[in-house]
């Protein structure tokens, strides 16, 4: 059996290596994703009359076979089928006979592969969102323990004023819960079930495409049969650029644990088993996963440039321009969950320096205070602001906890609200294990066993 769009020729080799691409490798990841999404459509042509009771069983039975050899890698795809579609398909056809040749019906391999990836993509992100709020609880807990740790705050890289550790860690921590509402948003865009739009144009059937998105526990579908198809790798940019911005926040952490745990700060102490070597220098302890978590972050977001620039200039319907966003969208995903479990076992294991943090303090981080102690007694701020700063050179010693103390605003070093963080990631948690606990028993509930995506 060959291709579904077989025709009475053959393609060129060189054509058909250069069109096909890796698809043929990517789209192992999406046979289990394919098959549940083909069962449900099955149950569909069922319910409108176009497959009998038989049938349904034996493409139930012929599936639940394929996404078995998928869970155990002895599914394969040639690359003469160029896609998981055709694969699934094939194998159909050869176990089942004409049922097989049924299960196309009212579909193409736009919906279809649109479906695939949207079912793929949502376990992954449920997976990046459970992560990334185990990474933000991590770095709370730590802001927590070490809040009345005094650390110098700095501005362009140089002393500016009085801070914590404490300070320093929660607010990667809000960062995290920030980019974690631009995940959700890019969630709720995937969530939407897009088969029934076929070719871009729908078909002349009664598909109930409701249907279809209820059994794969979709929130809706995707409504305009054509904007499913124009939203193909615009949805994925979406969601690229979303993940983007965790590796932004991974990123700037790992440049500041970086740096501050250099032997001229001392601040942090990166334990040994997260540092490699050098060939040549045994005195090396080199923070090569930080600092590949800082390029990766890069990584991340040459792959959301990489979608968008394809997808770009493309008129309205299907182009196979399409099929070189896969690549790196699902690079992407798999990325953005690596690099936050580098993270977390990075902040897990992180130690602190109390006495070098503690010697970093001279008396210039504390001008700011004796200009505001002026203010306090009744000379204007810039008045203070230039007392201080012709005197500098007088500026004495000061208790850097007693300064931290002092701060008692929302959010500042003494005040960090740390409650409000927790109560938020208590309450994400809690939706996250909902939505994830809820499609798992849709999907349970459509192929009669558990099924991994």
């Amino acid at each position: 059996m060959g291709k579904l769009w077989q025709k009475d020729y053959q393609m060129d080799e060189l054509v058909e290596r250069f069109t096909v691409g890796r698809d043929y490798l990517l789209d192992l990841r999406l046979v289990t994703s394919d098959c549940v999404a083909s069962l449900a459509h099955a149950r569909m042509l069922a319910g409108i009359g176009l497959l009998g009771a038989d049938e349904i069983e034996s493409i139930h039975g012929g599936l639940k076979r394929i996404i078995g050899e998928s869970v155990k890698r002895t599914f394969s795809i040639r690359k003469e089928e160029e896609d998981c579609h055709t694969a699934i398909e094939n194998r159909l056809t050869k176990d089942l006979g004409d049922v097989g040749k049924k299960i196309h019906t009212g579909r193409s391999r736009n919906d279809q592969v649109i479906a695939a990836l949207r079912i793929f993509t949502r376990a992954r992100l449920i997976d990046i969102m459970g992560a990334s709020l185990d990474l933000a609880r991590a770095l709370a807990e730590f802001a927590e323990k070490h809040q009345a740790v005094p650390m110098v705050g700095r501005t362009h890289m140089q002393v500016a004023m009085p801070s914590s550790v404490g300070l320093w860690a929660a607010s990667f921590a809000e960062l995290l819960l920030d980019d974690l509402a631009l995940v959700d948003q890019a969630f709720t865009l995937n969530n939407r079930s897009p088969l029934g739009s076929a070719a871009s144009y729908g078909v002349p059937l009664p598909l109930d495409r409701e249907l279809v998105a209820g059994l794969l526990g979709f929130a809706g579908i995707q409504n305009n049969v054509l904007s499913v198809n124009n939203s193909r790798g615009k949805l994925e940019a979406v969601i690229l650029d979303s993940l983007d911005q965790i590796g932004l926040t991974l990123s700037k952490l790992a440049q500041d644990l970086i740096l501050f745990s250099m032997p001229e700060f001392g601040y942090f102490r990166l334990p040994e088993e997260l540092c490699s070597g050098s060939s040549i220098m045994p005195q090396k302890r080199n923070p090569d996963g930080l600092e590949l978590l800082r390029a990766k972050s890069s990584t991340l977001s040459a792959a959301a440039a990489q979608v968008k620039s394809i997808v770009r200039g493309l008129t309205s319907g299907y182009n196979r321009d399409f099929q070189e966003t896969k690549e790196p969208f699902l690079r992407g995903l798999a990325l953005t969950l690596e690099c936050l479990q580098i993270a977390r076992l990075t902040v897990d294991r992180l130690e602190i320096d109390t006495d070098r943090l503690a010697s970093s303090f001279t008396p210039e981080v504390f001008a700011t205070d004796a200009a505001l102690e002026l203010v306090v007694k009744g000379t204007s701020f810039r008045d203070a602001y230039r007392e201080v700063a012709a005197h500098l050179s007088e500026l004495a010693d000061r208790d850097p906890a007693e300064s931290i103390g002092l701060r008692t605003s929302s959010g500042t070093a003494g005040n960090l609200r740390l409650e409000n963080v927790y109560r938020e990631i208590s309450a994400r948690r809690h939706g996250l294990a909902s939505t994830a606990r809820q499609i798992e028993q849709t999907l349970t509930a459509l192929v009669g066993e558990s099924v991994q995506i």
